[in-house]
């Protein structure tokens, strides 16, 4: 570890720390022994927030392995078979020119949005989704363009932070550098922006042409727009939930052998924030007269549980860099940096980082174009790193 990150002093209040938790308890009892009066959809939704209530960590009793204790994701407590569906019939999905310099909303996701319309009127409406934008006052470390929300034990200056360099170095463009995944693949979005859902229609999919595939697809064609050689692997790790992270692991581990002059990988998510009252929440902004979903990087540190992640300040490094990039070319997209006391697999390089773009409450057609808008700006971030 270098030597501009030193354990701090802080340390939380035990006992405001123990009363939090035991209020959080009572509320998810309550919740648990009352679901069949209060109705099935409301139970589910106020379960879940009442674990989103929670102080930092405490949700991780309820997780395995703590995979699940930084997304506010309602779906981890549901059942997967049931929460995943295909809505909607499959498309011919026709690739945006690679020589696009502007985001094009593609005819086949018009298409979903308008069987979503038909199939799903205003009077389907079981819950109001409310717009959110994460900025620096969210965040309780910032330097200039860049901020982050330190949930750990460490002290963290920024700005000697961003003096280093990313532990990266492309030899040949044409060897493959960057590898996208997807821990969840099945993760998906609604469909319309309409202010509003319907408990029926599953934000989880199969379909690549709705899932994080598809995310995953507008980032890939950026890099390769640029002069990237991109590994975009669509595996799909979710069938179950638990354990999605270590089935994904092994993905990541066999492309590594197979293609040792990849140096980035990132792990695409989508977030789910929802309030106690059933509201749920979408971080947005806009970028150039259109809605974006905002995005999170994730990025870990061996610190508390976490253990055998050595190189986690180069990590740091690099989170730092890249959203300092995205916000100077795309400003108010990026939520603050999650810095954690978790791993998420982000120790296989020491460019590794998982993103969060947006939550299952923003549409497909805006994590779309945050993908868009990420893919150029890492493109940029890496054409710095290019061997001359």
């Amino acid at each position: 570890m270098g030597d501009t990150m030193q354990k701090s002093g802080k340390n939380n209040s035990t006992g405001q720390a123990m009363t939090a938790v035991l209020l959080s308890l009572i509320t998810v009892i309550t919740v648990f022994f009352n679901g069949s009066r209060l109705g099935t959809v409301f139970s589910r939704a106020a379960y879940a927030g009442a674990l989103i209530s929670m102080p930092q960590g405490a949700s991780a009793l309820f997780g395995n392995d703590g995979e699940n204790s930084v997304k506010s994701e309602a779906n981890t407590f549901l059942s997967p078979e049931k929460n995943v569906s295909d809505d909607f019939a499959k498309q011919t999905v026709l690739p945006v020119e690679s020589g696009s310099d502007e985001f094009v909303t593609p005819e086949d996701v018009k298409r979903m949005q308008t069987e979503y319309n038909k199939k799903y009127p205003a009077s389907s409406k079981d819950g109001d989704i409310e717009e959110m934008h994460y900025s620096s006052e969210n965040a309780n470390v910032k330097f200039d363009n860049v901020f982050v929300k330190n949930t750990t034990s460490f002290d963290l200056d920024i700005e000697k932070e961003l003096e280093k360099s990313a532990t990266l170095k492309i030899e040949d463009k044409e060897k493959p550098s960057v590898l996208i995944y997807h821990t969840h693949t099945t993760e998906s979005y609604e469909m319309c922006d309409n202010g509003w859902y319907c408990s029926d229609y599953a934000t989880r999919s199969k379909d690549e042409d709705r899932n994080m595939v598809r995310v995953g697809n507008e980032i890939e064609q950026q890099l390769t727009k640029a002069g990237f050689c991109v590994i975009h692997d669509k595996t799909v790790h979710d069938a179950r939930y638990n354990g999605a992270y270590s089935r994904s692991r092994e993905t990541v581990e066999k492309i590594l052998k197979e293609n040792p002059t990849v140096q980035v990988t990132i792990d695409v998510h989508r977030d789910a924030i929802y309030q106690q009252n059933g509201t749920r929440i979408k971080p947005v902004c806009e970028i150039d007269g259109k809605k974006s979903a905002q995005v999170m990087i994730i990025t870990g540190c061996e610190d508390g549980d976490v253990e055998d992640f050595p190189d986690w300040e180069k990590n740091l490094v690099f989170a730092l860099e890249l959203q300092r990039e995205v916000e100077s070319k795309y400003p108010s997209l990026m939520r603050p940096v999650m810095f954690c006391n978790r791993k998420y697999n982000m120790d296989v390089t020491p460019c590794s980082l998982l993103l969060e773009f947006g939550s299952d409450s923003n549409t497909l057609e805006e994590a779309m174009y945050s993908g868009f808008l990420v893919g150029r700006s890492l493109a940029s971030l890496l054409e710095e790193y290019v061997k001359q």
